[in-house]
């Protein structure tokens, strides 16, 4: 990973975009492309770099999703502390004593999810997972109207408060968000470097709004993208864990080719056409049939007639939580590999993945 890139991913990683609030991923997205191909939006604010390369068509969307897990505040209390809705998927497990920032009109407020301490835990309590709803975050107020005095409002979005640590192993960094933001970055990278190669198609790179709540910016964003073959780039969670046997997600194994998970089934012909760049580049992969998730590709593949489409992700330990780490050399291989799958995506290959005569 070159310098340019991990600054980008450092920025993209402590950016706050929770679904429906992306406004400072895009913003950074807006000033990473400029220049890099024609800007504009959809009307959920989703983001979209379209660059013609040699051809009209195929039209090639790289998708990326620029929310992330989060929270919105539900109610105040009397007492001064908030009440969460969860915006995606969280495990109780990784959340209490965490701090958190609430996004008011003009900033952040620092508080902490609250928890017990164990001296006033129960023995039932110590052995059970509390859920988000049961959660609250403190802000350091005592009443509701300190909270209201700090700007605070129902509805106002929470994110994980953490930083970016490159970690002794070489190579190795942790950060909140990467889920989804290395696959912004990716996104970002892809079409800048395309900007200095030929590619025989037009590239719309993607920056997708509310994934992590049904994928709803990739659904709209197609409507203007109109893609004839799509690629989703995502941060898949690593599964090189104790008591994991069958492991298809492991850092430093390469970038990771999914097959399916239950919200959608890849393009079989698209994805050989990545093994085949990736015997080609040497490139290790990882292919693997996943048995819960979801990713983008949910909306994408059913757009319009259908669309062939195949998820490439770079493994990351503890996604949906504070503190993710990822190898840097998964990154750099899946940025390569999408390079180079990119510039072979003609119309004849393309035609070929929708040809079923």
């Amino acid at each position: 990973m070159t310098d340019r890139s991990l600054d980008l991913l450092r920025r993209l990683s402590l950016a706050a975009g929770p679904p429906g609030a992306e406004d400072e991923v895009r913003r950074i997205v807006h000033e990473t492309l400029a220049g890099a191909g024609t800007l504009r939006h959809d009307r959920l604010g989703s983001v979209l770099c379209e660059r013609r390369g040699s051809a009209d068509a195929p039209r090639v969307t790289i998708d990326s999703h620029l929310d992330e897990v989060a929270f919105l505040v539900q109610a105040v209390t009397r007492d001064g502390l908030l009440a969460l809705v969860p915006l995606g998927a969280w495990w109780g497990h990784v959340l209490l004593g965490q701090r958190v920032e609430v996004l008011v009109e003009h900033g952040r407020v620092p508080g902490v999810i609250g928890s017990k301490p164990p001296h006033f835990l129960s023995a039932d309590e110590r052995g059970t997972v509390l859920p988000v709803e049961a959660m609250f975050v403190d802000v350091g107020a005592s009443d509701r109207d300190t909270v209201v005095g700090l700007g605070i409002r129902v509805g106002d979005p929470v994110v994980p408060a953490s930083s970016f640590v490159e970690l002794a192993v070489p190579g190795v960094v942790s950060g909140k968000a990467f889920d989804d933001r290395v696959g912004v970055a990716l996104m970002c990278e892809t079409v800048l470097a395309l900007a200095g190669r030929e590619h025989p198609n037009t590239v719309i790179g993607v920056g997708a709004v509310q994934e992590e709540v049904g994928a709803r910016g990739a659904g709209t964003a197609s409507a203007l993208a109109r893609p004839d073959v799509a690629i989703v780039l995502e941060c898949t969670p690593a599964d090189d864990l104790p008591g994991r046997t069958e492991r298809q997600a492991v850092l430093g194994g390469g970038p990771q080719v999914r097959h399916f998970d239950p919200t959608a089934i890849s393009s079989r012909r698209l994805v050989r056409l990545v093994e085949e760049v990736a015997r080609d580049r040497g490139t290790p992969v990882q292919m693997a049939v996943r048995r819960t998730g979801g990713t983008d590709a949910q909306r994408i593949h059913v757009h319009g007639a259908g669309v062939p489409t195949v998820v490439i992700g770079v493994p990351a330990r503890s996604i949906h939580s504070h503190v993710s780490l990822l190898q840097v050399a998964d990154y750099r291989a899946a940025l390569e590999l999408v390079v180079e799958l990119v510039v072979r995506l003609d119309a004849a290959r393309v035609a070929e993945l929708v040809r079923f005569d």
